[in-house]
């Protein structure tokens, strides 16, 4: 009747449904209720009206009060009445409800209709025959014209055939007829999204239908118990149009759709493979054998339809995001469960090819690389696979790969901006952690862990950041080198060592290249200094020089440093600065063990003293203490005494040579600066080396002689004192045989001009080390003479 309230009519068909399941079957009541869901399929229809209607036909069979939630985001189909026996009065039930349905009602139908409708077939395919009721909906669909159909209404047919296909997998059915017709509009709506351009109402109608089909799919493989019943049907070419044409958003809908989809694939495959060996069937269904076969096919769709959209990715212009490394590694879990289907270009080791180009290959970005391999270094199936194929490299190919991610973290920094704050200073928060767990994974590693525990470290690597754990594991390197004992072992280890690194120029050649950002300078040289110094023995081998010059002329003697009238940007020259010393004391440690290209070292050596000294060196003697010269750095650290001698009398000999030569008798620049550089080194080190008498003392003398101003005299003459006082020429010895060298011929270079200077010297001289003056009496007598006698005026009496 009319009028009816919706509640009540709900309550009395409730009655009416409980009633039925003791009555008998009673087919007036059927066409009564029929002719009254048909003539409102158009209203909002409560599921207690479609329950009763299919009771009255089906008795043996109670439906719960939700059957179908068509229109759920996981389109849900849960059906205890999938394995039930055929019921009486199917036959007349279904022959009732087709007769309503012909080409004009289906065309007239809106979307509320359209959805009673649905909800009404899902019913009948779950307790009839169900694929005698998906071909009649398929038919009946036919009959709706293309052109008129809006995309909200196609969503929803799209929804509707999901749920068949859910229905379909309850009763373990072959879903391919169905997954064929719906992948098929998939692919014809794919295509037209990928050329849709300018139109965003039209893109955003078509992801909305798009995303329908992704979500039902996900469904349909997260349900499907064993993935045996022709599923990879619903992974066609379209997604192969689709993914080029997703941005944001979008794209991580389909990234996580795929990695749902390889996981489940993944997880079922080694279920049923293990089922197999144990000789065991499926429970309650006896899996097919064709299971297997299938698993081959979905496997084989992913390569074909995703995989190639996830290679080309790899070398975006932009860092990719982090499902994009998720997926890879998903597809190389997947090459190791089932390589058969990987792709040719991939064969015959499609994992070890995976590892190659998203994990190893140097130019993918280090964001991607680092999450890649986070999630498969600690993986004991894949380590036990390189182990059978005999491939040794993996470790350390993670280990180079490390580096790189380290040594890049400021890649993506934009460069010549000035005023950053500080949270711009720092790497990306989520890219930091990343590395951090990186960084936590390659520690366990066997060779790393090896190496580790030869060379303790107090300090613990889990409290580190990734930068202060990269040179722990390079001080550990050095260490465990220098602690092997025969050739054999060191052979192996330099050519181990070389292989962990790589090419470490090519990694921070971006930095090097627009000479910024500046954090990304100053690590670049800190590391590398730190390889220089702490892996010195290793570079001093013949197999591991050339890397070393390499470094030398990329990083400290550029074209742009050998160009002395071309100033070096700020950030470049802090970066030299800060790390300078780790290089000096490297390079010093090498020239001493080379033996094959010790005089090419030691002027590699002194040509970086001298494009450095002066540049580093203050105008005057005060400002020296503000910011410490690299090079007093270098010589004043903790260093071995041969390291600390080469590299002092290489230093010593530029200054020397460079900044101390008098034009004339004119003085060279900053003169007092360099003195100042020359008396912290003796002041800080406690002690006086030969080539310290030979290289710095007649400099200072001559400057006590030739200059005037009071703070040039007054630092060299301290520089005379630490030297007077460390020679102690009265005990003998090498460095008393020396002074005593320098201090005649001091005095016979100018004495004849410069007495007074002279004979004053010497007093102040007298009063350090008597005994050196007294043995230079001899000398001073025989100067005065020959002045005499060249200028042929007799004895000068104020002379005696």
């Amino acid at each position: 009747k009319t009028g009816v309230l919706e509640e009540h009519l709900r309550m009395h068909l409730q009655c009416c449904l409980t009633l039925c399941s003791f009555w008998d079957l009673n087919l007036s009541v059927v066409t009564i209720l029929w002719d009254y869901y048909s003539k409102n399929l158009h209203c909002h229809i409560s599921n207690t009206t479609q329950s009763f209607l299919t009771s009255s036909c089906w008795r043996d069979v109670s439906l719960p009060n939700a059957l179908v939630s068509l229109f759920s985001p996981k389109l849900v189909v849960h059906s205890p009445y999938s394995r039930c026996a055929k019921p009486v009065g199917t036959d007349f039930g279904v022959a009732l409800i087709y007769s309503k349905f012909h080409r004009r009602r289906m065309q007239e139908l809106t979307e509320v209709g359209l959805q009673n409708f649905f909800s009404l077939f899902l019913m009948l395919a779950i307790v009839a025959e169900t694929e005698d009721i998906v071909s009649r909906v398929l038919d009946l669909l036919d009959f709706l014209t293309p052109s008129a159909i809006t995309m909200s209404q196609r969503a929803l047919i799209w929804r509707g055939h999901f749920a068949f296909l859910l229905i379909y997998v309850e009763k373990n059915m072959d879903i391919s007829v169905l997954a064929e017709k719906l992948s098929n509009a998939f692919r014809e709506k794919a295509k037209e999204f990928l050329v849709t351009k300018n139109d965003y109402t039209q893109k955003q109608n078509l992801w909305t239908l798009l995303s329908t089909y992704i979500d039902g799919v996900q469904e349909v493989f997260e349900t499907s118990c064993y993935l045996s019943l022709s599923e990879e049907k619903l992974l066609n070419d379209g997604f192969t149009m689709l993914l080029p044409a997703c941005r944001g958003a979008e794209l991580s809908m389909v990234l996580n759709f795929l990695q749902v989809v390889l996981a489940r694939l993944r997880s079922v495959h080694k279920r049923v493979s293990q089922g197999l060996q144990l000789g065991k069937g499926a429970p309650a269904a006896q899996l097919p054998l064709v299971a297997k076969e299938h698993h081959l096919a979905v496997a084989s769709a992913l390569w074909r339809n995703f995989f190639p959209y996830l290679k080309s990715q790899r070398m975006s212009q932009m860092p990719p995001s982090p499902q994009l490394a998720d997926t890879a590694a998903g597809f190389t879990l997947l090459a190791l469960d089932i390589p058969s289907k990987a792709l040719s270009d991939l064969q015959p080791q499609p994992v070890l090819s995976m590892m190659h180009l998203f994990g190893w290959d140097d130019m993918v970005w280090p964001q991607l690389v680092s999450r890649y391999l986070s999630h498969l270094i600690q993986n004991s199936a894949l380590c036990e696979a390189f182990s059978s194929m005999g491939y040794t490299s993996y470790e350390a190919l993670t280990v180079r790969s490390w580096f790189r991610c380290v040594l890049q973290m400021f890649i993506e920094q934009p460069t010549g901006m000035l005023a950053k704050t500080d949270a711009e200073r720092t790497v990306g928060k989520p890219y930091m952690e990343q590395l951090t767990e990186m960084t936590r994974l390659v520690f366990k590693l066997s060779e790393v862990e090896n190496i580790l525990s030869k060379a303790p470290d107090e300090e613990s690597v889990f409290k580190q950041d990734p930068k202060n754990a990269l040179v722990r594991f390079i001080k550990a390197v050095g260490r465990t080198y220098s602690g092997l004992q025969t050739l054999p072992e060191k052979s192996a280890m330099v050519a181990k060592t070389l292989e962990y690194l790589g090419d470490v120029l090519k990694y921070v050649k971006p930095y090097l290249k627009v000479k910024g950002p500046p954090e990304g300078l100053q690590l670049t040289y800190w590391i590398i200094g730190c390889l220089v110094k702490f892996w010195a023995p290793i570079l001093a081998t013949s197999k591991a020089q050339q890397l070393l010059f390499r470094i030398v002329d990329c990083l400290l003697l550029p074209h742009s440093v050998l160009q002395q009238d071309k100033e070096l940007p700020v950030a470049l020259l802090s970066a030299i600065q800060e790390s300078l010393p780790l290089y000096l004391q490297g390079l010093s440690f090498i020239c001493c063990q080379s033996q094959t290209q010790g005089a090419y070292l030691n002027q590699l050596l002194g040509s970086i003293i001298q494009q450095y000294f002066g540049r580093f060196l203050p105008s005057s003697p005060t400002a020296l203490g503000v910011g410490q010269h690299p090079m007093l750095t270098a010589l004043c650290t903790s260093i071995t005494a041969s390291q600390m001698l080469r590299l002092r009398k290489t230093t010593l000999h530029v200054i020397n040579e460079n900044y101390m030569q008098f034009k004339g008798n004119a003085p060279p620049p900053r003169l007092a600066s360099v003195l100042a550089f020359v008396l912290d080194v003796l002041q800080r080190t406690q002690s006086t080396e030969l080539c310290d008498i030979d290289l710095v003392l007649p400099a200072v003398l001559k400057c006590m002689v030739l200059v005037n101003e009071l703070q040039v005299k007054k630092i060299s003459a301290d520089i005379l004192q630490y030297v007077v006082e460390g020679c102690q020429a009265g005990s003998g010895g090498e460095r008393a045989t020396q002074l005593t060298s320098v201090f005649r011929q001091f005095i016979q270079d100018y004495t004849a001009v410069y007495d007074r200077r002279v004979f004053s010297i010497l007093e102040t001289v007298a009063v350090l080390d008597p005994t050196l003056v007294t043995s230079l009496i001899p000398t001073i007598t025989q100067s005065l003479k020959d002045s005499e006698h060249k200028q042929g005026l007799g004895r000068n009496a104020a002379q005696r």
